[in-house]
């Protein structure tokens, strides 16, 4: 790995001048954020019902007496083997994430259209505590635009992070969050797609700052489910 090699001060030098970039980019974000909470909201009136491996649980339910919930839409459909490696991935993140999250108001669950078993058994041979439910026999998936019917992949395209997109699968990742009020309403407050699942990613943000960045040939290529690294 060939690289420029510089002196101290020079090094200093350019460090600076990134540092202000990268202060730019903080700021940025601090805006987009401070927009993001000022998002109008929007009420959820359909009774969805999701299998949990304690019983059939509302919406409602999954706040889990918390006022704010946080949904991976998890890549794992009915039949399949295994989850998405790159929806697992995210997943490794979620059990060090919510030790913090449960003492601030906030659950963070995940959601499939696979059956509570096909969930099960996978959950636990990856050794994630995080609750996960199944939305199987729900419109849940397909409203939240993250599961798509035949007809809809027949087309080429299906209609996903808020628009046209060539990702035409049976399933596809996001994240969303929920705000219940003292009545027990529940609101969609946020959802994001594509590279937005980012957010839940921070081994990227690490690698970022390492030598080699991101060192990807062609998107997530290197990832593996962690039970599958040599």
């Amino acid at each position: 790995m060939k690289h420029e090699v510089i002196q101290r001060d020079e090094w200093l030098t350019r460090r600076r001048e990134l540092l202000a970039r990268e202060k730019a980019l903080t700021r940025l974000r601090d805006e987009v954020a401070a927009e993001r909470m000022q998002l109008p909201w929007m009420r959820i009136d359909k009774a969805y019902v999701f299998d949990a491996p304690d019983g059939r649980r509302s919406l409602a339910d999954l706040f889990d007496g918390r006022s704010q919930l946080l949904v991976q839409h998890f890549m794992l459909g009915p039949g399949w083997k295994e989850g998405c490696p790159s929806c697992s991935f995210m997943a490794d993140h979620t059990d060090g994430m919510n030790q913090h999250l449960s003492h601030h108001d906030v659950t963070m669950i995940a959601v499939s259209r696979a059956s509570i078993d096909e969930i099960e058994r996978y959950r636990q041979r990856m050794g994630w505590r995080f609750t996960w439910v199944s939305s199987h026999g729900s419109d849940f998936n397909h409203d939240f635009r993250v599961s798509f019917t035949p007809e809809e992949i027949a087309k080429g395209g299906v209609d996903y992070n808020f628009g046209p997109s060539p990702f035409a699968h049976e399933e596809l990742p996001g994240v969303s969050a929920f705000y219940r009020d003292e009545t027990g309403a529940v609101y969609r407050t946020y959802s994001s797609y594509g590279r937005g699942v980012e957010v839940m990613m921070g081994t990227y943000n690490m690698l970022d700052i390492a030598p080699k960045g991101r060192n990807e040939a062609s998107g997530m290529d290197w990832v593996r489910r962690h039970d599958q690294y040599e």
